[in-house]
This record gives C-alpha cells, structure tokens and sequence, in this order.
C-alpha cells in the first residue's frame, strides 16, 4: 500500500541491479518496497553461474558498489563465490534482505488506466498493486542453446555452462565444448588437465587480451583498510583505463588498434604452433564481439589432450558431433558454451502498458527504451540494465548506479505530484533512439554477428560510449522529457 504521498514500489530480480535499486530507494526513504525473485537466493548470474573458474573480467575494486567498497577482495578478478558473498552481505548490511520474498516468479504485470497503478501477477496466482514497478531481470540470464539436428539425441551427459551438472565427473572423458565466449575460456583451463581428451567447436576465434590479475596479499587487505584512498585509486585506474578504451569504439580508432596489438602479441606469446595461431586468429575488428581476458586459456589449448575443430557442426548424434566434412567426433560428455538470449529482455513475462499496449508488440523489431529506463505508453515502469546499456568497457555496476540514482529521481517526482503517473514522451524516446542507432552505426559491432545483436541485424544491448558519458546524460532527470498524468 501507498504510504502517504509516497508510491509503493515493486522491483523484479535480486540481482546486482535490484539490490542496488532497493537501497538507493531505501536511503532516500521509500520503503514500501517489494523485490520478487523467481530463485531461492539472491545473486543472479552470479549465484546462476557456477561452472569452474567462473569469475568476472571486471577488476573487483571497479565490479562492485561505490558506497560498499570491499577492501579485501580476494583477487583483482574475483571468482563467482566472492562476488556473491559480497552481494549478499551488502544486502544484509543495507537491510534489505527483509524486503525480497524468494520463489516468487513473475509472469505478467499490467498497468490500469483508471487507477495508475500496476497489477503484477506470479506463478504461484497471486497478483499484487503497486504504484510503481522496476524490472531487474539483467540481459544475460537466459542460456541460449544452438539450433543443431539431433542435439536432442546425444547419449551422455550434456549441459549448458551456466547449468554446470556438478554431478558429472569429467575425469578421463572425451568431452566436447562447443563455443569460445566468455564462460568456455574460464572453463576450458579448469577441466582440461582432467579430461582425456577436449575438442573445441570453434565457429569464430576471440580476441583474447591478457588479464592482469593479481592475488592481494595481507598487506594490501590492511592498506585498503586503513587508507580507503588507497582501494580508490585503485578502483580510479581501473574506471580510467576502461573509459580510455572505449574511446576506441567511435572517436579514436587508434586506441582499438593499439588494444588489438596487445591481443595479437598475446597471442604469438602463448601459442607457438603456426597453424595452431591462424586458427585462433581472429578475421573481424576487434570489439566487433566481446574481447575476452586470460592467461590460461591459450596454454591450455596447446596441450596434446586438446583439439581445435573449425569444421561446422551439422548434427548431434547419440555418440558425439558430427562436423561437415563427414567426421563424427565421439564424446561422452557434451558441454554447451554457446552464451545467452540476450536480446529477449523481460522475457518470458508479459507487459501490459496503457490502453493494454502489450511491450513485447511495441519491440517487435527490436527492444529500446529513453536511456535503457524508460518507455512510451507504459507509465511507472523503469527498467535497470535495459537495452542498449550493457559495456564495451567498463562496468555494469557502475551503470546500474547511475540508473538507480535516475530512477530514484522518477520516484521522488511521482511522491511531489501525487495522483499522476509518469511516462516518458514518444517523441523524446524516439529522438534519443535515433541518433543512438546513428552512432551505434558508427562502431564495430555491425562488422559481425554476435549476442549483441537481434535477428533483424539491430543492436539493442550496448552503450556506444563509455560509461561516464552515460552517467553524464542521466545524472539529473529532466522533467521536460516525461508527462505527468492525472490519474483518471
């Protein structure tokens, strides 16, 4: 129920990005609040995700919140179970963990004219109004499985990275990876000295880039304890050096090529093998997919136990994978490295906005929304980490920040007016969509087919910039670019 003046608020997902909404809100008063989580625990992809050697390619000290910093992170990239820890005891020490109910699975939320508020539905039949509400279900949550021929079939274990069965024992099997993105070099390294014998199913090489990581020692946990100004500049390198190299998307091409030495010296470093190297050269811009950080997953490819197969994939069989030149690469062991649905956002819930305007209808070509937050004809709805706000550089934290802030803003306007809702004009939205294609046209990312893009060849996750020019753009809330609605 509203208290007062001030809305009640419903945020969909316990991730990065509604733990961080929750607080903001929070420590600025609002705490008629509700977060409903489909899982058992709060974390999302990094509770989802736990496939060995899973870890962020975001130094910590920059991949986490600028009000909780954590000065004893256990390495410069952390591993999965440390993200999360520190995620749950953020939530716990901002005290919103009373505010989450688990289990709780969202299909449909519908906005009522007459009322302005909104009626969200759950699996479990319940339906609960709320003045305003906030989806924080990420972009990459969903696994996408490839479309192959009898992938159905397979006799053994198969399974998607981020479903890891940890009850499979890789040790002395054959074990094919099919795809090169960002969780199979983590992987990859892990489970190679176990098995007998690895072939990956490479469609297209990544730019690989070294990963400068580092353990912190006990010194370092006591400086960054004693001198926050030390874990600052530490958390300042990091958020400079991303900011420089995103740069190199539109404004200075320099940078993209100077990053792209650095990968290919990587490269001729670890792999000495001539043939081994051209086939894991890349033949695309560099950004055009995502880069990707390690050390470890060159070295790994060059064991004798390894096998890098280029052939394309025609089927799956009941014993292996079958490649176009006719040969049937047995396995017992099938693991799916192939990344995620990422430009289906909010599916699979149903949206229903004003006049019943479905969301999913008014992104039939592609989803957009005013700076990834809000959209046309769908009144109180705000979206953290929505489209075209995900990185080239940089991290999403610091841009789900800057999205909390704003839409705390949008929450702040609705309790100083009362009885009106608020929803972003269509001719704002569609200028800001407008040139944001016209410089998304300008970068690499229309060089080559990735998660980045939709079917119909529209970019609809990244940020073509960095992420202080984001933060720049919506640091304050212009009134001039919303309606403000009596209700009724």
């Amino acid at each position: 129920m509203t208290t007062g003046n001030r809305p009640s608020v419903l945020i969909i997902g316990a991730g990065f990005g509604g733990i961080g909404m929750a607080i903001e809100l929070r420590r600025n008063g609002f705490h008629d609040l509700t977060i409903l989580e489909r899982a058992a625990d709060l974390g999302g992809v990094w509770r989802e995700n736990t496939y060995p050697g899973a870890a962020c390619d975001v130094p910590s000290p920059l991949y986490s919140y600028s009000f909780e910093p954590k000065p004893d992170w256990p390495q410069r990239y952390s591993g999965r179970a440390a993200i999360h820890a520190y995620l749950r005891g953020v939530a716990e020490r901002n005290g919103v963990l009373d505010a989450i109910q688990f289990g709780t699975d969202v299909t449909d939320a519908e906005f009522d004219d007459a009322s302005g508020r909104w009626t969200v539905r759950t699996a479990d039949g319940m339906a609960r109004t709320v003045d305003v509400v906030i989806s924080a279900v990420g972009q990459l949550s969903r696994p996408a499985l490839p479309n192959l021929p009898g992938i159905d079939t397979f006799a053994g274990p198969a399974f998607h990275s981020a479903e890891w069965d940890h009850g499979i024992d890789l040790t002395g099997k054959r074990v094919a990876c099919i795809g090169t993105g960002a969780s199979a070099i983590q992987y990859i390294p892990e489970i190679q000295p176990k098995v007998a014998q690895l072939t990956l199913f490479q469609r297209t090489p990544a730019w690989v880039i070294p990963k400068f990581d580092t353990d912190y020692s006990p010194i370092q946990h006591k400086l960054f304890a004693r001198l926050p100004g030390a874990l600052l500049a530490e958390r300042f390198g990091w958020w400079a050096i991303a900011d420089f190299v995103s740069l190199g998307l539109v404004e200075f091409p320099a940078i993209a090529r100077l990053v792209a030495r650095i990968a290919d010296r990587h490269l001729r470093k670890q792999v000495t093998d001539p043939q081994l190297r051209a086939v894991l050269t890349p033949d695309y811009p560099i950004g055009c997919k995502r880069a990707l950080f390690s050390n470890d997953y060159y070295p790994a490819l060059t064991r004798p136990n390894v096998r890098v197969e280029t052939a394309a994939i025609t089927e799956v069989t009941p014993a292996g994978v079958r490649t176009a030149d006719g040969t049937l690469h047995q396995a017992d062991v099938i693991i799916y490295g192939t990344g995620f649905k990422g430009t289906e956002f909010l599916w699979p819930m149903d949206i229903y906005g004003r006049a019943g305007h479905k969301l999913s209808d008014a992104w039939t070509d592609g989803a957009h929304a005013y700076y990834g937050i809000a959209v046309p004809e769908f009144p109180n709805l705000f979206l953290v980490y929505g489209p075209n706000t995900n990185l080239s550089a940089g991290s999403i934290i610091y841009m789900i920040e800057s999205q909390t802030r704003y839409i705390r803003q949008a929450v702040e306007l609705l309790e100083r007016r009362p009885g009106h809702t608020l929803e972003v004009r269509a001719d704002q939205e569609q200028r800001f969509n407008t040139a944001l294609q016209q410089r998304l046209d300008r970068t690499p990312w229309n060089f080559c087919s990735s998660w980045y893009r939709n079917a119909a060849g529209r970019i609809t996750n990244n940020w073509p910039g960095s992420q202080t020019s984001y933060r720049r753009r919506i640091r304050k809330l212009d009134p001039d670019a919303y309606t403000l609605t009596p209700v009724g």
